[in-house]
């Protein structure tokens, strides 16, 4: 597919980064449909193999998001949840095993069929249209590596907040924090040329601040916010892993051995207050935001 050049700006209206001109809805679901799963599979840590691979780690991911269901919403047995843009499901099975009634909404063939194989309920429809749901709301809402692909972020949060979402519910967003301080060191010092822009894969890209600024201008309260590891900090220590798979494969091993001896030997809590100590200061590499509507 032939692509148009793009140029990254503030979004004028929200202030978030983003690529100009915005692809068209069209572009966006065939891109979906045709080659997020099967073109991208060597690094795209949405494909099936790699979060079968990366089980344990993913895992901790999804038990995150239980535990700020527990925060905020004092339980998770017996909560209902929708994924938005569920993929093949791992975080959906993941919930139900945990007790909670689980259902996603998928725009691509392939992860469609491997969830409903799997019993679990999916809508196949685009990742903008909630009106497959037919008028049912949810508990929690969690967008898990999806807004930065989206055309109108702010729009499709207001919808979730209009539509799906139970009174009282929780949307959990968790995207990559992009241009962060360590990222943008690395970049400076070895000269990497912002390797993660990736248009039009990635539409939105969001810091923590930015983030919650819009979701607070679109009728939400941010009640809990968490980074996880910053494996930019390798490079600084000088394992520069950009361009370089197995020495980005040996940080990552790094990263998962530090996460499971600080759980094992009874650290998990003192782990968790450090990330959202990291959120703070707009560090890590993913950001986990919980939110609830006014």
């Amino acid at each position: 597919m032939n692509r148009p050049s793009y140029k990254l700006i503030q979004d004028p209206e929200y202030g978030f980064l983003r690529i100009d001109p915005v692809p068209t809805r069209e572009e966006v679901d065939r891109y979906y449909r045709e080659e997020f799963y099967s073109k991208l599979k060597s690094f795209n840590d949405s494909a099936l193999e790699v979060q079968l691979e990366e089980k344990e780690f993913m895992d901790s991911r999804w038990a995150a998001m239980c535990d700020a269901c527990r925060r905020v919403l004092g339980r998770v047995q017996g909560l209902s949840v929708l994924d938005v843009g569920c993929g093949f499901a791992q975080a959906l099975l993941y919930f139900r095993e945990q007790g909670m009634e689980a259902s996603g909404l998928e725009p691509a063939p392939e992860g469609v069929a491997y969830a409903r194989a799997k019993g679990v309920e999916v809508f196949e429809a685009d990742i903008e249209d909630f009106d497959c749901v037919g008028g049912r709301r949810f508990d929690v809402v969690t967008l898990i590596n999806v807004l930065e692909h989206l055309r109108q972020p702010a729009e499709t949060l207001r919808q979730i907040r209009d539509k799906l979402l139970n009174r009282g519910g929780l949307l959990i967003l968790d995207v990559a924090n992009e241009f962060n301080d360590f990222q943008t060191t690395a970049d400076a010092e070895y000269r990497l040329n912002q390797w993660w822009l990736c248009p039009p894969n990635h539409i939105n890209y969001f810091s923590v601040t930015s983030l919650c600024r819009l979701l607070e201008r679109c009728g939400f309260n941010v009640v809990h916010k968490e980074a996880s590891f910053p494996v930019e900090l390798f490079m600084l220590l000088g394992d520069v892993y950009v361009r370089h798979p197995a020495l980005g494969r040996d940080c990552h091993k790094k990263r998962v051995q530090f996460e499971r001896l600080m759980r094992k030997h009874g650290k998990a809590d003192k782990l968790s207050r450090f990330y959202q100590a990291l959120a703070e200061l707009d560090l890590g590499r993913q950001v986990v935001v919980g939110a609830t509507p006014r």
